[in-house]
């Protein structure tokens, strides 16, 4: 089997097994009587030991110059979180499996950059957008093996999908090639000094707030809303699979030249300003077909902004430190991925959902104006380079 396609179907089971209960994540703990607050704390825990892993993993990865390893043991991972749900398919086992199931996304660095390591410079924005792709295709299979199970089969049987899709990426993961390369020796300390490079600490804040805000809303918080408005499970599960279809379509978009000739100073912060938009609106709709119309808008945010935000915060990255900085980026928007659900669940418990929503909204768009005056003083600096020039 050609290795791309190979990589593209573990990429695709591998997130598989990590989404396929999501979408009834949250009204599937609060039906069994969790409140707010820990279901915040339960879906925080996923980006927990993301964030305290990514940085040490991405280190080892540039240590031994190796992807495949880590592969394996991420896509083992995603299976075996699953079989705690399974068994203890309650509120602490599910903190339990969100925490192993964030140190399988600890790897997806190697995923990362094992893919878009074999690609030139100029061709990392078309690599990225491709390996988003797949892993929002995976997201999407499993939101729509909920949508079309829980109501039949309940919680357990999605779980136990989730199991059989990370064993077999797994055993497919056995077959990848390591690509050849000239090993460097380098110090931990000459490592860690890239995640000092500014353009990745700005773009590592932009991916903190899109991946932090999608999981406590779309992934988690919007299902709710629209369960309270009346929304069956089949139509919760819908919401899920729209939001997913717009990620994969604004994915593949991302590396077309209509898109490109914008680029990252119009889409970023057009794009944060939709978020805000996103979570205003949901916070006041209470109409369920709005509701479904308005997940195309995170799918933007997932599609787009992450890939995106990813392609600029490796820009100037050499190709030796790329997994550190990776490790870098990923933690810092897993602490968004933790605080985020946290931070909104308890306010959701105090002040009801609309504050939580417009809290996100808030940092949505003051973030959207800061990287627009980012990208503005970015084009001035060059303009005064280029002058000085002449």
């Amino acid at each position: 089997m050609n290795q791309h396609i190979l990589f593209y179907i573990i990429v695709t089971l591998f997130w598989f097994a990590q989404y396929v209960y999501i979408p009834f994540q949250s009204t599937y703990l609060i039906s069994i009587g969790t409140i707010s607050s820990m279901v915040g704390i339960i879906i925080g825990a996923y980006g927990i030991t993301q964030m305290l892993l990514r940085l040490p993993v991405g280190i080892y990865a540039d240590c031994i110059g190796k992807h495949k390893v880590l592969i394996i043991v991420g896509a083992l991972l995603s299976g075996l979180a699953s079989i705690v749900r399974v068994y203890c398919c309650d509120g602490t086992g599910f903190l339990i499996a969100n925490l192993l199931s964030g140190v399988a996304s600890a790897t997806w660095i190697s995923f990362m950059v094992y893919y878009t390591g074999q690609y030139s410079n100029n061709q990392q924005q078309m690599a990225t957008s491709k390996v988003i792709m797949f892993n929002n295709l995976g997201m999407l299979l499993g939101f729509i093996t909920s949508t079309l199970c829980y109501s039949i089969l309940g919680m357990k049987y999605l779980c136990l999908s989730s199991v059989l899709a990370g064993i077999f990426a797994c055993i497919l993961a056995l077959f990848l090639k390591e690509p050849k390369k000239t090993k460097e020796h380098l110090s931990i300390k000459s490592l860690c000094c890239v995640c000092m490079n500014k353009r990745l600490i700005i773009f590592s804040f932009v991916a903190l707030i899109q991946q932090g805000i999608q999981l406590t809303t779309t992934m988690s918080f919007t299902n709710q809303i629209m369960r309270d408005c009346g929304a069956s499970n089949t139509i919760v599960g819908l919401s899920s699979i729209i939001y997913m279809i717009s990620a994969v379509g604004f994915a593949g978009l991302a590396s077309t030249k209509w898109i490109e000739q914008k680029g990252p100073k119009v889409w970023i912060p057009l794009v944060l300003s939709i978020i805000a938009v996103y979570c205003v609106s949901v916070a006041f709709t209470h109409y369920i077909p709005c509701l479904l119309f308005l997940q195309i808008l995170p799918g933007m945010s997932t599609g787009l902004l992450l890939t995106y935000a990813t392609s600029e915060a490796m820009k100037d990255i050499p190709p030796e430190k790329k997994s550190t900085a990776m490790g870098f980026f990923q933690a810092v928007y897993a602490i968004g991925m933790t605080i985020f659900p946290i931070f909104t669940g308890s306010v959701v418990s105090s002040h009801g959902m609309a504050a939580g929503y417009i809290l996100l909204a808030i940092i949505a768009f003051f973030s959207s104006i800061l990287m627009g005056v980012y990208y503005k003083k970015n084009q001035m600096r060059l303009k005064q380079m280029n002058l000085q020039m002449d």
